[in-house]
């Protein structure tokens, strides 16, 4: 199976191979029928040649033998029978020559009581005659013919032609004279036609095999130096050119591909120091904020733990501050990580990580949200333990889960762990508005909103997805979306067991084609209040 998979892997990939193939079959083909109709027309002028010429020397024997046996007619009363066989076939086997133009069998008429001496040359078998051709002569008056092969009592075998009609001896009655014609010589000129034809035939064909795998091979030559400059661009090697030679369509098309990669290169060049320049704003002007952002952190933290001695509308300012400053620094740190993202320098600090043990201590931690928004959480399935970074995999499900939480109106949230031998999945379902089947995709995307006039209590900043996202990226999964308009959303985490190990498929389904009950493993319901930025989306 691997060998016949490989052949069509290589018949696919190899386009030289498949016009070869493809010429020499094509032309095996053309070049057979040529060939037998050749042969076939060459075997008809030979046999067609020689059945008129052995016709023709038939007839004359046997009006020689008719003479002969005519001429012994003395009209004595006494006929030497065994005398007029012996007179007729010598005079037969000299006009057939030395070279045996044929050979000759003198047989009786079967009947009854009739004993008359047979004759045969060159040692001859009456078999050579079938039984056919022996019937029609006996009760014929004219000369019959056909194929037969000649067999000798040596054991020698020929094929030919046999000519036979009946000869009438006064006193006796009837012999049947045969003259029976060799096809060896027309045999052996046949057999080298058909050879030279077959010889040719191959030879031709080879040749054109040949000819069009070279001819292939030198279009092709250009093109796969064209694909590997391309693949050599597709890595980063902008500087890589296809060598012009020549002025036709070929040396065209490397021009083509030449001016192609500059105008690539001086693109990718000019968006490499554009986005270099934004990242390093970014991270200059975060860098930048957080000094004066520490110093007003620390008035606000003051007037907060003083709030109670302000007045009213005074103390309320202070608590409003103070959690502004909050979504601030959530808002400033993510969009540090963002741009760490962005310059693909983010990199992972890898342990075994157990989700289900990770998920416990996120629901403990936003237990203070959970209680305040009446959303029990629902735990069943587990899974093993994977290798990941254990600070992403925490964020992902702190952002999956407080998102959850969030829009959950106060329903129960589920949670459901499950693993195949490549991955381990978990699903967060809420029964919230939910989200349109358009939705689905925006969702990921940086500070996207599903519906403007929901409330935001927790005060997100509309990155936490985003960012969830990009961290599942980088271990080599994913996470998806899945709502319905009233129903609820449901989102599904999916990371590979081992880093970058090629996913196909998720563990767990995601969907609302079929209601799953899940089983309750654990109910977290605590009073312990925490900070509303745990709940950033």
């Amino acid at each position: 199976m691997k060998s016949i998979s490989a052949a069509r892997n290589f018949w696919r990939h190899s386009l030289q191979f498949r016009v070869s193939t493809t010429t020499f079959i094509a032309s095996f083909v053309v070049v057979a029928l040529l060939g037998w109709l050749l042969i076939s027309r060459i075997s008809g002028g030979v046999l067609t040649g020689k059945e008129t010429q052995s016709m023709t020397e038939a007839m004359s024997a046997f009006s020689e033998a008719q003479r002969i046996v005519a001429a012994t007619d003395t009209g004595a009363g006494s006929i030497n029978t065994s005398l007029i066989a012996d007179t007729l076939v010598s005079s037969l086997v000299i006009r057939a020559g030395q070279a045996g133009l044929y050979e000759i069998l003198l047989l009786s008429p079967r009947q009854e009581g009739a004993i008359i001496p047979e004759r045969g040359t060159n040692l001859v078998a009456v078999t050579s005659v079938d039984e056919e051709l022996r019937s029609r002569v006996e009760n014929a008056e004219r000369l019959l013919w056909s194929y037969t092969t000649i067999n000798y009592l040596d054991g020698r075998s020929s094929p030919g032609l046999a000519y036979g009609a009946p000869i009438s001896v006064p006193g006796i009655d009837t012999y049947l004279l045969f003259l029976l014609f060799p096809l060896t010589q027309e045999q052996q000129t046949l057999a080298l036609v058909q050879s030279a034809v077959i010889f040719t035939g191959f030879l031709l064909v080879f040749l054109l095999v040949g000819v069009v795998s070279f001819v292939i091979g030198g279009v092709l030559r250009p093109v796969r130096t064209a694909a590997q400059a391309a693949e050599k661009l597709r890595m980063g090697l902008l500087s890589e050119r296809v060598p012009v030679v020549g002025d036709d369509d070929l040396a065209t098309l490397a021009l083509s591909f030449n001016s192609m990669a500059e105008s690539l290169q001086q693109q990718i060049m000019q968006l490499e120091q554009l986005s270099s320049m934004q990242r390093r704003f970014v991270s200059d002007v975060s860098h930048e904020l957080r000094t004066p952002l520490t110093t007003v952190r620390m008035a606000a933290d003051v007037l907060y733990e003083a709030r109670e001695n302000y007045d009213g509308e005074v103390a309320r300012s202070a608590e409003l501050l103070s959690n502004q400053l909050e979504r601030f620094e959530s808002l400033l740190s993510e969009l540090l990580e963002i741009s760490r993202f962005d310059a693909q320098v983010a990199e992972l600090q890898l342990s075994k990580v157990d989700l289900a043990e990770v998920t416990n201590l996120v629901a403990q931690s936003l237990s203070g949200l959970i209680e305040k928004r009446k959303a029990p959480i629902k735990i069943s399935g587990s899974v093993p333990e994977i290798l990941a970074d254990a600070r992403r995999v925490e964020r992902i499900i702190r952002n999956l889960i407080s998102n959850a939480v969030e829009y959950g109106t106060g329903n129960p949230i589920e949670i459901q762990f499950g693993s195949n031998l490549e991955a381990v999945a978990m699903v967060i379902r809420d029964f919230g508005p939910g989200l349109k089947s358009d939705e689905t995709r925006l969702v990921f995307n940086r500070f996207w909103r599903a519906d403007p006039a929901r409330t935001r209590v927790s005060g997100g900043t509309g990155l936490g997805l985003s960012i969830a996202l990009e961290d599942a990226r980088l271990h080599g999964g994913w996470i998806d979306a899945a709502g319905a308009t009233g129903k609820g959303a449901m989102f599904r985490l999916t990371l590979p067991k081992e880093i970058h190990l090629e996913l196909i498929k998720s563990p767990l389904a995601l969907g609302f084609d079929e209601e799953k009950t899940f089983q309750i493993n654990t109910f977290f319901s605590v009073s312990e209040k925490l900070d509303d930025a745990s709940t950033q989306r």
